[in-house]
């Protein structure tokens, strides 16, 4: 079964940090694409190592992306 995630992908430092929001697994690499290759990686051994209790414990359904506007001094 596939499912469809998140990846949150930002520059830090000289590489890049990965993030999937909905089970709070994070990864890095060297470019954007590999940085988006190892959270796959990650992901696909967080669900075969997780017991079932833990993935529905983490698990968010609902996980929203959007822009927020703040004043800024």
């Amino acid at each position: 079964m596939n499912r469809q995630l998140t990846a949150i992908i930002e520059r830090e430092g000289n590489g890049y940090v990965s993030l999937c929001p909905e089970v709070d697994v994070a990864s890095q690499g060297d470019t954007i694409e590999e940085a988006r290759r190892n959270l796959s990686e990650a992901l696909e051994l967080f669900f075969e190592m997780a017991s079932p209790e833990e993935i529905r414990g983490r698990l968010h359904d609902e996980v929203y992306v959007t822009n927020v506007e703040v004043a800024v001094a």
